[in-house]
Formats: structure tokens, sequence, C-alpha cells
């Protein structure tokens, strides 16, 4: 589970986006970097935040934060998610959730009375500097963007 806090070094990562390009962490070096984590692309409330980020990327953009995406969904999957809610970040592909563990966000999860394991929906907030400024462990959907900048104040 999750062993980093606020104030800690962000862990440095790289992978592929939905357009097979390379990101890494390093190249977000003096801006702000919302890096969230979601279970799977186009289910109900993954959509909800991706779609509450896309609605509002313009108040996030006006803050100065760059906004980066992380489920352990493959590239190809992440272009149909962009393209079907016409999302304007980055969605980083992470099937052998490489940035997941660094990040500690996968672990046992529980619906309906089964036990599983998957992606805890968490946003890490990284400061111009690579420093963790917030975490969301249980972000707002559907008021997350709002919910970011609020947090910055």
């Amino acid at each position: 589970m999750i062993t980093l806090q606020e104030g800690d070094k962000a862990p440095a990562f790289s992978g592929k986006d939905q357009n097979g390009k390379k990101i890494t962490l390093s190249e977000f070096k003096g801006k702000k970097v919302v890096l969230y984590f979601y279970p799977e692309d186009d289910t109900p409330t993954c959509t909800i935040q991706a779609c509450n980020l896309r609605d509002n990327f313009a108040l996030l953009k006006k803050h100065g934060f760059e906004v980066i995406g992380v489920s352990p969904n493959d590239e190809k999957s992440h272009k149909k998610f962009e393209a079907k809610f016409n999302l304007p970040f980055t969605l980083l592909a992470d099937p052998d959730h490489t940035v997941i563990n660094k990040y500690g966000v996968w672990g046992e999860k529980q619906m309906f009375g089964n036990k599983y394991m998957g992606v805890h929906r968490t946003t890490f907030v990284i400061n111009e500097k690579g420093v963790i400024s917030k975490i969301f462990l249980r972000p707002k959907n559907k008021q997350h963007a709002e919910e970011i900048v609020a947090a910055e104040k």
C-alpha cells in the first residue's frame, strides 16, 4: 500500500502514453503535475473522474498543472478511452504495474463482499521541484479538479 507521504520526492518513472510516446516524470520538472491513478479505462467511475478533469482542464492549466492518468490498461485501450471521451491529457499505460507499484497504489480491494487485487484510485500532486505536495486517497470523482485547485491555496 501507499507509503509515500506529502513532502516526499516523487518516484521517477517512465512509460508509454496512449500514442506510444515515451513519457518520463523528469520531463515535467519545473511544472506542477497531477498524477492520478485509476483502475480501468471506460468504466463508470473512472470515466466520471476523467471527464471531470477534461471539463476543468482549462482551470487546471490556468493554475499551471499538467495532468497524467495512469492505469494498468495498455496503449490501445488508452487511445480508445481518449478518443471516446475527448480527453486532452496524457494517459500512461502501465500493464506491468511498474509505476503503480512505485507509488504503492496496488492492493487488496473489496466489492460486493468479494476481495480482489486492483488499483486504489489515488491522486498525487507533484510540485515544480518534484516533491509530492498533496495526496488524495479518495478523490471526489465529480469534483476532482476543483479539489485539486482548492488544495493548492
